[in-house]
């Protein structure tokens, strides 16, 4: 099984710094893929988003940073720093930068 990438390790960090706005863009980070887990930094520019889809695991979502609208099955969720939402797995889903919002993404397949 593959480890953590993208991150330092035996260091204490703040997640929400170790990916940057873009303008105009979704940024991504992957810290950890492999069939059981994948585990990725987002952040979204104010009017970005991932558009309606499905994933094959549950999808927790964190927001570390700003607003983002999370919608699951055609209801929207407001999410705010500190706060989380599941993506149930087979179900569509979209993220949408309400602010600039970053968060951590956590999908069990």
């Amino acid at each position: 099984m593959d480890g953590m990438k993208n991150i330092s390790k035996a260091e204490v960090l703040t997640l929400r710094d170790q990916v940057a706005y873009q303008s105009g863009q979704v940024v991504s980070r992957t810290l950890a893929q492999n069939e059981h887990v994948s585990v990725t930094l987002f952040s979204f520019d104010k009017g970005e988003e991932i558009s309606t889809h499905e994933s094959g695991g549950d999808a927790m979502v964190t927001c570390l940073d700003g607003v983002g609208r999370i919608t699951i099955d055609g209801v929207e969720h407001i999410l705010h720093e500190g706060e989380s939402i599941v993506m149930p797995a087979r179900h569509p889903h979209a993220v949408y930068g309400q602010e600039q919002f970053k968060m951590l993404l956590v999908v069990v397949f």
